[in-house]
């Protein structure tokens, strides 16, 4: 269909299709463009709208949308200006605060907080021993339990970490990789002990192995071997969970490795086409688990590059859903994601300056349709992010939503010649590497993308983009400020910082060892044996059984070293 920056008078373009097949650009997305504004109209009067008076300041009454009758809307195929007709006249982006430190009991206060103060989503950091797979008392873990987030051992932490939180009514996510399966199944664990039932759990496992591969290199298992566990929680959630979301695919930390902001859209949609593929061959019907997949982007500091980067995301997601592995139904073609704003933008230097750069930061996740938001702390160059600044992080978004009016329109910058030329780029450019990893699997994304964490494709791009970023900031080609120029206020020192002390992992040790000395050893023993027959079988759902092991207080590491033992470990050869 026709976009404000391609006018009417102009010749059609040809579009080709992941198939090959080609269509004038007007009717490339299947629909006729006379029908868009009565589609959308009909499901914008079915919406339920937030009360108050839609207008400006001075009074001035806002349209829901603006654009010609024959151009893109909200909520109608292929979603390029959001995926809901009313968009944020019905319900604001949850803000999900991303928060873990030291102990679960630490965590679980911040948590009250965060929920005090106004957030409506909680997101779980765990500690590098966590997110490894290690146990707090292992010899790798010493030094660094509970410094990057919470420590997490076994199901008796994970009742302390949301204790007095009622898992029913706020949707928490939880940024795991390798150690996704046990963990989330400590997490339904714990919810069913507190007496809520895991159909009513709501929220998202980030759960994404594939970008630890390409850029985050937290792995345990070889790539093919996670992917079955990943098989197994989307699997499981589809039969057991209809309020989870089963992934979160994630093109943040792809972006935070060095990626620049086009390959990490194609490579994020590249893994989500994987994970389909993998759902696919498992047998699971599309419609089935698609509308339960999540993604989780990168809002960066090029304002209107990230904006064009969401747009595109979700047209070409509604395209090769459609298109290629036969979506019918609306929900399996919208994708829909979380923002964080860009760790890496943070400095140092004048961190005060931080809260300048995230704020901007979000309003470009906001103004390129985010479901949910996390913003930075202005600190976390830093350290982990005191009760203040975190605070701070979390008003920004309250500001964005209820002072500036950009809630009003759904996709206000829609029919920019700047933005929609940009969105078009952002998608040639990622058709493009589509190209190449579809001609690697021979047809198959998933293979595709399987041979490039191989052949460390994916890690090369990455580190070539990284390397020509920063030779850009060194040659003065790029400026940031406080560390390229405008140093005035870099010897200021007043900052107060969180810091965890060697105390917090002397606790969490003790406790370890007094839940390994209270448990039903003979349970656990057991589970642990039938989890390693049960991962020798690769048609068999790990899920029931980890969910058993992990209630009999089968610790983190116990139930990871008896996968790895079936499974291997997974070492990188180096990119040269």
């Amino acid at each position: 269909m026709d976009t404000a920056s391609e006018p009417s008078q102009h010749p059609a373009r040809t579009f080709i299709s992941a198939t090959g097949s080609q269509r004038p650009r007007n009717d490339r997305y299947g629909c006729r463009v006379t029908d868009n504004r009565k589609i959308w109209s009909e499901a914008f009067d079915d919406s339920k709208l937030r009360p108050g008076q839609f207008e400006t300041m001075s009074g001035v009454p806002v349209e829901p949308v603006y654009g010609p009758d024959d151009g893109e809307f909200p909520g109608v195929y292929p979603y390029t200006r959001g995926p809901y007709a009313s968009m944020y006249r019905s319900r604001l982006w949850t803000m999900r605060m991303f928060a873990g430190f030291g102990t679960a009991e630490d965590t679980n206060w911040r948590f009250k907080e965060i929920i005090k103060s106004g957030g409506d989503g909680l997101s779980t950091a765990f500690d590098m021993p966590t997110l490894l797979g290690l146990d707090s008392d292992d010899p790798m873990s010493l030094g660094e339990v509970g410094r990057c987030g919470v420590a997490i051992d076994s199901l008796a932490d994970m009742e302390d970490l949301y204790a007095g939180i009622d898992l029913g009514e706020i949707t928490t996510s939880m940024t795991i990789n390798s150690p996704a399966a046990p963990i989330f199944a400590m997490f339904i664990g714990q919810a069913e002990n507190a007496g809520v039932h895991r159909s009513r759990l709501g929220g998202t496992l980030q759960n994404d192995i594939l970008k630890e591969y390409q850029a985050q290199k937290e792995f345990v298992f070889p790539p093919r071997q996670s992917m079955r566990l990943v098989r197994d929680t989307i699997a499981f959630t589809a039969a057991e969970m209809p309020r989870w979301h089963s992934i979160s695919i994630s093109g943040y930390h792809i972006r935070e490795a060095g990626s620049t902001a086009a390959e990490e859209l194609a490579f994020t949609l590249a893994n989500g086409f994987a994970y389909v593929e993998l759902a696919l061959q498992a047998g699971l019907p599309i419609d089935a688990f698609a509308p339960r997949l999540s993604f989780f982007f990168n809002a960066h500091i090029d304002f209107f590059e990230e904006i064009a980067k969401l747009r595109a995301a979700r047209r070409i997601w509604a395209r090769w859903m459609k298109e290629r592995y036969g979506a019918q139904t609306e929900r399996s073609m919208q994708l829909r994601f979380h923002t964080q704003t860009a760790g890496v933008s943070l400095t140092a230097q004048q961190p005060e300056i931080n809260i300048v750069r995230t704020a901007i930061e979000a309003l470009a996740g906001v103004l390129g349709g985010t479901q949910s938001l996390h913003t930075n702390s202005m600190d976390e160059a830093l350290a982990l992010p005191t009760e203040k600044a975190a605070r701070i992080a979390l008003r920004t978004q309250q500001i964005i939503a209820h002072e500036t009016n950009v809630t009003h329109v759904a996709d206000p910058l829609g029919g920019s010649y700047f933005v929609e030329e940009l969105t078009d780029e952002m998608e040639r450019r990622a058709e493009t590497i589509f190209a190449t990893l579809d001609e690697f699997g021979s047809g198959s994304m998933l293979d595709g993308v399987i041979k490039g964490i191989d052949d460390n494709w994916f890690q090369g791009a990455i580190a070539d983009s990284a390397y020509e970023l920063e030779r850009k900031f060194n040659t003065g080609e790029r400026v940031i400020v406080g560390v390229s120029g405008f140093k005035e206020g870099n010897d200021d020192d007043d900052l107060d910082i969180l810091r965890i002390s060697n105390e917090d992992e002397t606790r969490q040790r003790k406790r370890l060892d007094a839940i390994r000395h209270d448990r039903n050893q003979a349970a656990v023993d057991a589970a642990l044996a039938k989890l390693r027959t049960e991962a020798g079988d690769p048609e068999i759902n790990l899920m029931p059984t980890l969910i058993e092991a992990s209630q009999a207080y089968a610790t983190l590491g116990e139930m990871m070293n008896t996968m790895a033992d079936v499974f291997g470990r997974h070492t990188e050869v180096p990119v040269i």
